[in-house]
C-alpha cells in the first residue's frame, strides 16, 4: 500500500489530501506542516467527511518531518503560512525529503515550482524520472474549457496539449488538437484560435482546487501505473535540445516515475515558439 506524504497543509495541500481521500487513495496519506495543530485539524476534518464520501483512506496530520521517512510518494504543496514551497526554503525541504525517503517519487504540485524542480535536479542530482510537476495539467484543463466555450462544445470532447514555460511562454499545440476526434481547425478559424491564445496567460496560475485535481491524477498514476498522458513539468534530457531545463510536455508515468516523454505534433511555428521559450 503506497504511503503519500504531502508537505504543506495550506489550501493546496489540504485540497490534495481531501481529493485523494475521496478518490479512495489505496494507502496512507500524511499531511505534514510546521503548524501541527492546523495539519491535524485539517486531517481530522477530512476524516470526518469520509463516511459521507464513502472513503476509508487513512489520513494523519503532523509537524514531524520524520514521518516522511520511507514514503513512496512525496507531494510538495504549500504551507499554512508562507504559500507554496519554493526558493531556498523549498530546496532545503527537498534536500530533507531526499535524505528521509531516498527512493521516493516527488510531485511538485504548486504552480510556482518549476524553478524549484530545475534547481533540485541540478544541485541534488535527482533522477529526473523521480521528479514531476503536475500544475500544467490544470492549465490544460482550463484551456480545454475555454476552447469548448468558443465552439459551444463540452470540454470533455476537446483534446489538446499545452507546452512550454508559464505564464508568458506557454502555448497550445493546436496542430494536434481535436474535437470529437476531428482536427480543431475544422471548428476554429485563425482569428478565434488567436483569441484563445491571448487568454492563456491570464489562466495562470490555476487555483488550489484545480492544482489539487491535477496533482491527484499524477499521484494516482505513480501509485498504480497509468496509460494516460499527463501534461507535466519535467526536467529535459535532450528531447528538445537543452538539458536540465524544466518544461511542460505530455508524459507517461508509472510506479517508477516518468516512463516516457512525448513531444506532441507541432507546426513549424509552434516548434519555433517552444524552442524560443527554452532559450539558448
Amino acid at each position: 500500500m503506497p504511503t503519500l506524504a504531502i508537505l504543506g497543509a495550506g489550501e493546496l495541500g489540504a485540497a490534495l489530501a481531501s481529493t485523494l481521500a475521496r478518490r479512495q487513495w489505496p494507502g496512507e496519506i500524511i499531511l505534514v506542516d510546521d503548524a501541527s495543530s492546523i495539519a491535524a485539524g485539517k486531517a481530522l476534518d477530512i476524516l470526518e467527511s469520509a463516511p459521507v464520501d464513502g472513503s476509508d483512506t487513512r489520513l494523519t496530520g503532523t509537524a514531524d518531518d520524520d514521518r516522511v521517512a520511507n514514503a513512496d510518494i512525496v507531494a510538495i504543496a504549500d504551507r499554512t503560512t508562507g504559500g507554496e514551497w519554493n526558493g531556498e526554503g523549498g530546496l532545503a525541504r527537498l534536500r530533507r525529503v531526499v535524505s528521509l525517503a531516498p527512493g521516493g517519487l516527488i510531485v511538485c504540485a504548486g504552480a510556482s515550482q518549476a524553478g524549484l524542480m530545475e534547481t533540485a535536479a541540478r544541485e541534488l542530482k535527482l533522477d529526473r524520472r523521480r521528479l514531476v510537476g503536475s500544475a500544467p495539467a490544470a492549465l490544460e484543463a482550463a484551456a480545454r474549457a475555454v476552447t469548448a466555450a468558443e465552439i459551444n462544445a463540452a470540454a470533455t470532447e476537446v483534446a489538446l496539449f499545452v507546452v512550454g514555460i508559464p505564464p508568458r511562454r506557454m502555448s497550445i499545440a493546436w496542430s494536434g488538437a481535436t474535437l470529437h476526434g476531428q482536427p480543431i481547425a475544422a471548428f476554429l478559424d485563425a482569428h478565434r484560435i488567436a483569441r484563445i491564445d491571448a487568454r492563456l496567460p491570464a489562466l495562470w496560475p490555476p487555483g488550489p482546487y484545480a492544482l489539487a485535481s491535477a496533482a491527484s491524477r499524477v499521484c494516482e498514476g505513480l501509485a498504480r501505473g497509468s496509460r494516460r498522458l499527463h501534461t507535466s513539468f519535467l526536467v529535459l534530457d535532450g528531447e528538445l535540445g537543452p538539458r536540465g531545463r524544466v518544461v511542460a510536455l505530455p508524459v507517461r508515468i508509472g510506479v517508477r516515475g516518468v516512463s516516457e516523454v512525448l513531444v506532441p505534433p507541432l507546426s513549424v511555428h509552434e516548434r519555433v515558439r517552444l524552442e524560443n521559450a527554452l532559450g539558448p
